[in-house]
């Protein structure tokens, strides 16, 4: 079926069928039915585990080993009781017998039994159990005992299998590359050769905390990031994201291709409380794609639209999804530091999308949406000014350098009173006051001071006034529960890299490879300046070229690496090889690291293996892999930023490099009219339509463009001169005849 024919086909999806799609699409929202009893106590798990993060954000966390046994327990428990041991058609079906405990496999029973024993371990053996002959954990580091082994093996085997069923093969594939390498390290060649780690050594630094299973990822998801995926849901459901949609269509739908701008900027907005771009690109794309198809384009162009601009979500300040809380802590910076980094990256990768999506309508001369589809901005207002309270009072704890997981806290409270507290119901109240009471609490003990507190109490007043329909108690423990369920991939993901973090600690591998891409580049670019010598040119030098084709190989290898494997898995893993290598180079850490994520969100809109872009198909009724192809080309404001900060750290703001404003503005200006001139060759139009040499000249100067120097700007200018003098005598000789 062609797009052509898709487009009279623009039918709104039922929320049955959209939730179908993130389901097939996003491995970690595929779970299987089991019986209402089943249910029941799963439902109960759920709601313990989000109550206790929730309470401990607020009030204070447990011991580390204690905190992240907990989760790791509830992991277990919900992940062997929800996801299959092999996906198949039926697999997902409620199927009952005397081989399974509610719908639930005993297989599977056994195996969560030995997850949460094995990760309460290490709790219960903290201080050693004399009964047993265990001793304390800092006399068994380095020689674990037999309790210790036993429990070490259970883990890594079964953090790898959660991580299977939750995300597939290709990330427990990888890191059982990792394991090999660490155990069997005299087979391997070269200068990735090593003595190898004994079996014991190896299972003890997975097992124990500081690093492994143990380590920085787990810690950050189990006490940051699992929180503010609960908030985006909760956010969500009180009415937030609908608010976010509204306001996209007011500000864009009436322009010249509306509805594609409006799924840019929508998908920018949700994207700040969504950490999932296969969620994100469900949630907006459900409204956004059949919108873009009624006005006139092409189904895979608004699937991959919708694509594009969701991904942009993992990137986009202030809520980036997990990698960026774990990028905070591996730099040891604070989150806030991040976020402004993040701001000129996120603001380039829309500007790319935007300006395709602009010229694309201007090609095919379609129009905004008539002002009668457009939302009445008082009327969204007058309803919907509530929900921004919650994301206002998480901001402004976050901004006045408190902690990620008490701002978070903060939120989720104010969402909590803006879903279910009304003045004119007094009973619904106590969740206002009991909020007010806890700020009131950390006030008189120091924890706030005068103005966080006043500017608390305010909020948590202000939004009792919310006009919109009560959430009831039942229907927001749905929610808790539904956060819970979203939450548990990514989990599993920090677990599971766990893994390779001890790994490359404990060999070293990281700076091997990045020895080994610096030298191969070192080489290449020897190669091609000798060659250039030849004719008497010579542009650039060989410290030129050797940054420029390593950064060439990383940004491939992140690609190649990130498919199939979620953001944040594979943020630590490439920055745990990678940046030794940028390192080498002398990139900035805040650049390099900013480099990798950037380069893995690319992944997800990078055919053959672009999830977002295949939920988007499915909206779109459209090719899949010509929607990748689309969104990919959509998001080429995100694939030439990581070079722009790296050879320009001064676009992050916070640079170890220093600010200085006039090269920011330059920098920024050029970097913006690269990826414009990229996204008119794209589309093969700007002021009429290109012909394929002006678009090739077009993509040259783009590119060049991007190089932060005035001569690179100048050759850029040459290069694109003949299309743009082009364009100009083309318009005008239209509008002569018109």
């Amino acid at each position: 079926m062609t797009d052509a024919t898709q487009n009279t086909e623009a039918q709104e999806l039922t929320a049955e069928e959209l939730a179908e799609i993130e389901r097939k699409y996003d491995e970690g929202a595929a779970t299987r039915q089991v019986t209402p009893g089943m249910a029941k106590a799963l439902r109960f798990v759920a709601l313990a585990f989000a109550v206790y993060h929730y309470l401990t954000a607020g009030f204070s966390l447990p011991p580390d080993h204690w905190h992240m046994g907990w989760h790791l327990a509830g992991l277990f428990i919900l992940t062997y009781a929800l996801f299959p041991l092999i996906k198949t058609p039926t697999a997902f079906s409620l199927k009952t017998g005397p081989m399974r405990l509610g719908g639930v496999p005993y297989i599977d029973i056994i195996l969560m039994i030995l997850g949460v024993s094995a990760a309460l371990y290490l709790g219960l053996a903290w201080r050693g159990i004399p009964l047993l002959g265990i001793e304390e954990q800092t006399f068994r580091m380095g020689d674990p005992n037999q309790f210790d082994m036993f429990f070490g093996c259970v883990l890594i085997l079964l953090v790898l299998d959660i991580a299977r069923r939750t995300l597939g093969w290709v990330l427990p594939l990888i890191i059982c590359i990792f394991m090999c390498y660490a155990l069997f390290g005299p087979i391997f060649p070269g200068i990735l050769q090593h003595p190898g780690v004994k079996f014991r050594t190896f299972v003890s630094s997975m097992y124990f905390p500081q690093e492994g299973i143990f380590g920085v990822t787990l810690w950050v998801v189990s006490t940051i990031v699992f929180h503010f995926v609960l908030f985006g849901v909760i956010a969500q459901r009180t009415g937030l994201g609908q608010l976010f949609i509204d306001n996209a269509t007011i500000l864009a739908g009436r322009y010249t291709g509306g509805p594609a701008k409006v799924s840019v900027v929508s998908s920018a907005f949700f994207g700040t409380i969504s950490g999932s771009s296969v969620a994100n690109t469900v949630s907006t794309g459900a409204l956004t794609i059949p919108n873009m198809k009624r006005l006139g384009y092409p189904g895979h162009f608004a699937g991959g639209v919708e694509a594009a601009s969701s991904a942009g979500g993992q990137i986009t300040p202030p809520i980036m999804g997990a990698a960026a809380f774990i990028m905070a802590e591996f730099l040891e910076l604070p989150y806030t530091t991040i976020i402004i980094a993040a701001i000129f990256p996120a603001i380039l990768h829309y500007v790319g999308v935007f300006a395709v999506v602009h010229l694309m309508a201007r090609r095919l001369n379609l129009k905004g949406l008539s002002k009668e589809m457009l939302p009445k901005f008082k009327e969204v207002w007058k309803q919907g000014w509530a929900n921004i309270v919650p994301l206002m009072g998480l901001l402004v704890v976050l901004f006045n350098g408190y902690t990620p997981f008490m701002s978070a806290f903060c939120g989720i409270s104010l969402s909590i009173i803006a879903g279910m507290s009304r003045r004119k119901e007094p009973i619904t109240l106590v969740y206002a006051a009991a909020f007010i009471g806890f700020v009131i609490w950390k006030f008189t003990g120091g924890g706030f001071g005068p103005y966080m507190t006043a500017i608390l109490v305010l909020g948590a007043i202000v939004a009792t006034f919310n006009p919109q329909q009560r959430i009831t108690l039942n229907e927001m423990a749905d929610t808790f529960e539904t956060g819970v369920k979203y939450a548990l991939a990514v989990g599993a993901a920090s677990a599971a890299v766990g893994i390779v973090v001890g790994v490359i600690n404990t060999t070293g591998v990281g700076f091997r490879i990045g020895f080994m891409v610096t030298q191969g580049a070192s080489n290449l670019g020897s190669d091609i300046f000798n060659l250039f010598s030849l004719t008497g040119f010579q542009l650039f030098s060989v410290e030129d070229l050797t940054l420029f084709i390593s950064l060439v190989f990383i940004a491939l290898a992140c690609i190649l690496m990130g498919a199939g494997i979620p953001t944040t898995a594979l943020y630590i893993m490439l920055v745990s090889v990678a940046q030794p290598a940028l390192a080498q180079l002398g990139i900035p850490p805040i650049a390099s690291h900013m480099f990798v994520l950037y380069y893995g969100v690319v992944a997800e809109i990078t055919p053959p293996v672009c999830t977002s872009a295949y939920a988007a198909a499915a909206i779109a009724n459209s090719n899949p892999f010509r929607t990748g192809i689309s969104a990919f080309t959509l998001g080429l404001g995100k694939v030439v930023a990581p070079m722009a900060f790296v050879y320009a750290p001064v676009l992050l703001i916070v640079s170890s490099t220093g600010f200085d404003l006039w090269e920011f503005t330059y920098t920024a200006t050029s970097c913006i009219m690269g990826v414009i001139a990229l996204s008119a060759s794209v589309v093969g139009y700007w002021l009429a339509p290109l012909g394929r040499i002006y678009r090739i000249l077009l993509a040259f100067s783009g590119l060049v463009f991007i190089a932060p120097t005035l001569q690179a700007d100048l050759v850029a200018l040459i290069i694109a001169s003949p299309a743009i003098i082009s364009q100009i005598i083309t318009r005008r000789k239209a509008r002569a005849t018109a």
